[in-house]
């Protein structure tokens, strides 16, 4: 399903005032209710189920991010989490496209630090798995120290894990609160960089989409390919004076070389100037469409 054209943006502004509770409390509060039914990526144990804790103590599991962000919209699920950008990875395409083209809010943002360990029954063994880009955060830490070691991709960082379980000669690269009976931890922060991050965004059904938060994220789809039209649909974000804070295109499906672009700016969709680029945007973009996902905060450590 396509968005079509402009999608208006919840009403709400800033979150009032309830019983002496100030507004951004408030917003916290709706956004991270620990009852909520909640949805992400499995099995348990991943660092989606890590970073979906934050959230709610109901956690259910899918396979695909897809899948996810296609329960929150159809209304099975309150809440779900998907990861969308790693700091070294890069950011993750079935994320974003999903929200491309499911009716669903970005409501809240989680940063969790990625702490890979190694972990397997014995010191010796002759296979490492995991998921592809734990695999590639380790690649300097692997060769180094395990460079005849077989490299099997499995699903999840879980799975790996699970795998290491059923065979004493696999190793696993997990979180290391992962590693229960048999396994034990060879290794940690065996990751290439220490600054290693995702960003999770934590996705509601459309009606819950909020203009008070300090970040905010859009899908644009111009319809329309010529000379500096990238550059027309930044400019209006530059000239208030809104820092961009992510910029990226994902092929638009309709045909080659017709893109979408996801854009995170640094303000919220309360702030005049917010509104006054968007307008702007959505004339420059004539028979595409606007979709903003909403306004949000961002949480850290989960």
């Amino acid at each position: 399903m396509r968005f079509s054209r402009v999608v208006a943006y919840h009403t709400s502004r800033v979150a009032p005032r309830r019983h002496g509770v100030s507004g951004a409390f408030y917003v916290l509060v709706r956004f991270f209710d620990y009852t909520m039914r909640t949805v992400t990526l499995g099995p348990a144990g991943s660092y989606s189920h890590r970073a979906a804790g934050a959230v709610s103590d109901d956690v259910s599991f899918r396979e695909t991010k897809t899948d996810v962000v296609a329960l929150v919209a159809s209304g099975e699920y309150e809440r779900g989490v998907v990861p969308i950008e790693n700091s070294i990875g890069g950011s993750v395409s079935e994320s974003l496209d999903a929200l491309a083209d499911y009716e669903v809010a970005v409501v809240g943002e989680i940063v969790t630090p990625i702490n890979h360990a190694l972990i397997a029954q014995e010191e010796t063994f002759h296979t490492v798995a995991s998921h592809p880009q734990a695999l590639a955060q380790c690649r300097e830490y692997l060769d180094e120290h395990y460079p005849d070691a077989e490299r099997e991709a499995v699903s999840s960082t879980t799975a790996g894990v699970e795998r290491a379980a059923g065979d004493d000669g696999v190793a696993a690269i997990a979180h290391p609160d992962n590693a229960e009976g048999d396994l034990r931890v060879l290794a940690e922060r065996i990751q290439d960089r220490a600054s290693n991050e995702t960003r999770f965004f934590v996705v509601a059904p459309a009606d819950e989409r909020s203009e008070s938060g300090g970040k905010s994220s859009f899908v644009v789809y111009p319809d329309s390919d010529y000379p500096g039209l990238l550059l027309r649909l930044l400019e209006p974000f530059s000239e208030r004076d809104i820092n961009l804070t992510r910029v990226e295109s994902r092929p638009s499906g309709e045909r080659l070389g017709d893109y979408v672009f996801h854009i995170d700016v640094a303000a919220g969709l309360y702030e005049e100037r917010t509104q006054a680029a968007l307008a702007e945007i959505e004339d420059i973009v004539g028979d595409g469409w606007v979709k903003p996902l909403g306004s949000y905060d961002t949480r850290h450590g989960a």
